[in-house]
């Protein structure tokens, strides 16, 4: 005999229209944006869109993913669709998502899952314990990134839509931010390194001087996010790797913008807080020459980067370059790759711990990078950093607060050196204090603006009852 289905349902008041919020979710991107960074979710396929009928194909989990198809179904316009699992890991799944108008400017919308675990008995006494702790934070990182992202918006509503090129779409910045800026209504081709590009794709390489500018002629905006990892161990092939894909790759497609007819308005183009070098304590903004900077590898390289833009600067195109911070994100990245220690209790400070980590929240990266698109008067460096740089050892500490684990298992210098060789040196051991001057100045408002909200956040750990 089947037992009934658990139900859980949660509702939260946004300051928009009903059919401005259901709008955003029939854009494509949704699920991206509303799916929680620690949870492994890949969208496989979809056909259709929210109306009956409509189906999403998922890739759900690791290190063995599950297949999870869904259908739509109960579409009403403005105001309701469900999901309703056709394979997949529960036994019962439809999930209800209802828009209900709270005055003309503001609605509710609830969401109500009906669920049936897995395993029968077994899953359904362990339910209650795991399961539903597990869809309370899905549904509370929800209805706040949804908030947020609806309000970032906003705060550009007077502006046209952009036609916006993306190279490093695939990446971990890119996965995050193109989905952000096609739910709020651009229009996004990604940059691929293949000859055959699908039609809302354009296809270059830099390193075989190709490019497609019949395509990339007359987009309004391109970010420019391609380039080689650096988080890993510095051999001198891997050096000159990061070197080029960055200086060359970016000259490169530097060139070709200015080489268009219609050339875009705007390109905002990576760069990074490794051009300040290591500087202690020393608070670092825009305004400050980063020409003095210590030399090392990463200072060098970001210089070149920056540089390799002034073909476009040169051409008219108004030149943005984001300098980012750490990026956080379980994701991947940093705090990817420090979480699986963190979490069985073996975290702890690098070296000293002393050095300033200059971090940034991802939702709060892809957020600057669209002020950036649409601020006129912006550009020049920008520093994409939260404006409460932390140190290592400060860091740590709020991690493992946030997890619930001690953090006292210094990683000592020696140690990172012999496994990371110069790469620990300049990237783990060394740091830089660096200030988001222009972007509070520009009216940019922070998400996260401090650390650990940032965290719990990111990782689903609401703060502990008082």
């Amino acid at each position: 005999m089947t037992s009934s289905p658990a139900v859980l349902e949660r509702s939260v008041r946004l300051p928009f229209s009903a059919e401005t919020v259901f709008a955003w979710h029939e854009r494509p991107g949704a699920i991206e944006r509303l799916t929680p960074p620690w949870e492994r979710v890949q969208v496989v396929e979809r056909s259709g869109g929210l109306e009956d009928g409509g189906r999403v194909v998922l890739r759900v989990g690791a290190p063995v993913p599950v297949r999870w198809v869904a259908r739509h179904l109960a579409y009403e316009p403005g105001r309701q669709f469900a999901d309703e699992q056709v394979r997949g890991p529960f036994a019962r799944w439809v999930h209800w998502h209802r828009f209900e108008p709270d005055g003309p400017d503001a609605c509710v919308l609830t969401d109500r899952i009906e669920y049936a675990p897995p395993l029968g008995a077994v899953g359904a006494a362990a339910a209650p314990l795991l399961l539903r702790s597990r869809l309370e934070r899905l549904l509370a990182y929800r209805h706040e990134t949804l908030g947020r992202d609806l309000e970032a918006h906003a705060r550009f509503a007077d502006r046209p839509r952009l036609r916006i090129a993306v190279s490093g779409a695939s990446g971990l910045i890119g996965r995050a931010l193109v989905p952000f800026l096609t739910t709020g209504g651009h229009t996004v081709m990604p940059m691929v390194r293949k000859r055959r590009a699908r039609e809302d794709e354009i296809a270059w390489d830099w390193d075989l001087g190709r490019i497609d500018t019949a395509r990339l002629d007359g987009v309004d905006a391109v970010v420019h996010l391609a380039g080689e990892p650096i988080g890993v161990r510095w051999t001198a092939e891997r050096k000159r790797a990061i070197r080029a894909s960055r200086g060359i790759g970016t000259r490169f497609l530097s060139e070709a913008l200015g080489r268009l007819s219609q050339r875009p308005r705007v390109l905002v183009s990576a760069s990074a807080v490794g051009i300040y070098g290591n500087r202690g304590d020393q608070p670092l903004t825009e305004a400050g020459s980063t020409l003095d900077a210590p030399a090392d590898f990463l200072t060098e390289v970001a210089r070149e980067w920056e540089a390799a833009t002034e073909p476009a600067r040169s051409a008219g195109i108004r030149v943005v370059l984001p300098r980012f911070g750490v990026v956080l994100t379980p994701a991947g990245g940093a705090l990817g790759r420090m979480l699986p220690a963190f979490r069985l209790g073996l975290g702890g400070p690098f070296g000293s711990g002393r050095q300033y980590m200059s971090w940034i929240a991802i939702d709060d990266l892809v957020e600057a990078i669209h002020h950036a698109l649409l601020t006129d008067g912006l550009g020049g460096p920008l520093n994409a950093t939260a404006p409460e740089p932390v140190t290592n050892a400060q860091f740590v500490a709020t991690l493992g607060r946030v997890l619930g684990r001690p953090a006292a298992v210094p990683v000592p210098a020696a140690a990172l050196r012999l496994v990371f060789g110069e790469m620990a040196e300049t990237a783990l051991l060394g740091g830089a204090r660096v200030l988001p001057e222009r972007l509070l100045a520009t009216g940019f408002l922070f998400r996260y603006p401090e650390l650990e909200r940032a965290l719990r956040h990111l990782l689903g750990r609401a703060a502990p009852s008082t």
